[in-house]
């Protein structure tokens, strides 16, 4: 006795089919055809429907999970070739149909027991065979209503048609039916245009008052920046977009990019700069040194200015520093946003040596 290396029906797959819709949908679609003659049919609207189990599918279909089925069902949604409608209180079932009329039997209007009705099925097709989208390809009265019931405004719809024509032209794609892809793309363009408006409404210029999130802290201090670097960095970031006159909704995310930006220039100047020694007499700040405190937004001559106190106070302490330009980019930038967030007296301000510590 030999043993059959096909111990079962194989399935028959139309090559012809197979090319112009996918693998994938060709099983399904064949696999769906014979489980439909198995199951008790419900005609409406000039199609044959049956109830077929998630379980049933997989046991027909074995080499494939519940999650793929449902994603080459989705596929075949999409392409116009299956239609689907949920049972209400039976959510492992779903009525199917294939979309081709069927004269079997007039259509008795009457549903399965329990059906939704969740989903309106397409209008009966005159055309078989699947083609290229008509140039003068409209949407009909079904497919607009079922954009009016999620809210999508009709100039909208009538604003994305010729860019889905010519989208799908281009790629002479061949269709079934074209109702399903417009839907989609039509959602997804709403969904789209409805985000970016809702940000547009978030946005609001940058206030005196602002500080970042302790998300955004949090980010940078992990990162390995110096938390003081970060605060010195506040009053300069609100000023420079203060006078951008900008409005955003995301100043955290454009605070952390800017921080971040600054501390690396700030580390490369560190990492070329390692011999400790005395503060030169004739000390001047490297150009990297400027080009930082410009990416602050801090004017040359202000820096300019802090020069000579700076070069008179370390003289006099007589310490060593590895790189004098990062203590004289620490200085100007702790004067900086003194001077734009202090309001201490005069003589507080000349006084003051907080930067040297």
């Amino acid at each position: 006795m030999t043993n059959s290396l096909i111990p079962e029906r194989p399935l028959l797959i139309s090559p012809t089919l197979a090319a112009t819709i996918g693998l994938k949908e060709a099983v399904l679609l064949h696999v769906l055809s014979e489980l439909m003659l198995q199951h008790p049919p419900v005609y409406r609207q000039n199609r044959r429907w049956a109830e077929i189990s998630m379980e049933t599918l997989c046991k027909a279909m074995p080499f494939w999970e519940a999650g793929k089925i449902k994603r080459v069902v989705g596929s075949l949604q999409n392409l116009g070739m299956l239609l689907t409608e949920n049972l209400q209180g039976n959510g492992n079932s779903m009525l199917y149909a294939i979309n081709q009329p069927d004269n079997t039997q007039a259509s008795s209007g009457k549903p399965m027991p329990g059906h939704a009705g969740s989903r309106n099925p397409e209008q009966p097709s005159n055309q078989a065979s699947a083609s290229l989208i008509p140039l003068d390809w409209m949407p009909d009265e079904t497919l607009l209503e079922q954009c009016r019931l999620r809210n999508i405004p009709h100039e909208f719809i009538q604003q994305e048609i010729p860019a889905f024509v010519q989208y799908w032209r281009d790629r002479k794609k061949i269709q079934y039916s074209w109702h399903n892809t417009f839907l989609n793309w039509v959602i997804r363009g709403w969904e789209s245009k409805r985000g970016i408006m809702q940000a547009r409404i978030l946005e609001e210029p940058i206030s005196p008052d602002w500080q970042p999130s302790e998300d955004a802290l949090s980010i940078l201090e992990l990162a390995g920046i110096s938390m003081s670097f970060i605060e010195d960095s506040i009053a300069e970031f609100i000023l420079y977009w203060k006078e951008k006159g900008v409005a955003s909704s995301e100043w955290n995310t454009r605070f952390i990019a800017h921080i971040r930006r600054q501390w690396d220039r700030y580390q490369h100047a560190l990492e070329h700069d390692t011999a400790p020694r005395m503060i030169p007499p004739d000390f001047s700040p490297s150009i990297e040194c400027y080009e930082i405190l410009a990416m602050a937004n801090i004017d040359p001559d202000f820096a300019d200015a802090q020069l000579r106190e700076f070069i008179l106070y370390w003289q006099d302490r007589k310490e060593l520093h590895a790189s004098w330009n990062t203590k004289f980019l620490q200085h100007v930038k702790f004067r900086w946003s003194q001077q734009l967030k202090s309001s201490k007296p005069l003589l507080d301000k000349i006084t003051d040596r907080s930067w040297a510590d």
